[in-house]
């Protein structure tokens, strides 16, 4: 059985930093690629950013690319997302998913999802 359990949210100012990372367990973490969703109360799903499994490709939606980095350590089987420059629009419960197929911005594509971290960012 995957499990995937997210850590490192909180409460930060603007402009600060958050790391959030991401265990796997339960199978190859290699073979997945995974992604970062978030959502905001009253609000949809939004695609954050994702990685390849080989780490060789990265993609970010548009609220974030710049100030979000995603990374991912194979040989500890954990991806992580590094915040910076924190907005208040930035605030959601960001979940971290696990795609057997191929890298994607969809959420529809992720099989494996996490519980979730909140993140709240104040103004």
């Amino acid at each position: 059985q995957v499990q995937l359990v997210e850590s490192g949210g909180g409460l930060v100012q603007v402009g600060g930093s958050l790391r959030l990372s991401c265990a796997v367990s339960g199978r190859t973490f290699s073979s997945f690629a995974m992604g970062w969703f978030r959502q905001a109360p009253g609000k949809e799903r939004e695609f954050v950013a994702a990685i390849s499994w080989s780490g060789g490709s990265t993609y970010y939606g548009d609220s974030v690319k710049d100030r979000f980095t995603i990374s991912r350590d194979n040989a500890k089987n954990t991806a992580s997302l590094q915040m910076n420059s924190l907005k208040p629009e930035d605030t959601a419960v960001y979940y971290c998913a696990a795609s057997q197929n191929f890298v994607t911005r969809y959420s529809t594509e992720y099989k494996y999802w996490g519980q979730g971290t909140q993140v709240t960012v104040s103004p």
